[in-house]
């Protein structure tokens, strides 16, 4: 598997079904109306987030992130999910 393969598959298989069911979670706090205005902009950051990696995941198919930056991203989505953990 190459790295852009790997990269692919943890944004593909990991991260987005992640930030997705995340989502969820905050529509369904939004229609029980135990919501507040942190939770609608969480929402948006949330959104923006997975828009993101979507057209992260657009450019790694289309072959625009190189072997290096596949490395950068790997390592800063692990950080990043090891921070939420921690939370």
């Amino acid at each position: 598997m190459t790295i852009q393969e790997e990269l692919e598959d943890l944004i593909k298989n990991e991260v987005l079904v992640e930030i997705e069911d995340y989502i969820d979670e905050l529509f369904e706090i939004i229609a029980a109306k135990k919501d507040d205005d942190n939770t609608k902009e969480e929402l948006k950051q949330v959104q923006e987030m997975k828009k993101d990696f979507e057209e992260m995941l657009a450019d790694l198919i289309h072959g625009d992130i190189d072997d290096e930056e596949c490395r950068e991203i790997i390592e800063e989505i692990h950080e990043m999910r090891k921070e939420d953990l921690e939370d």
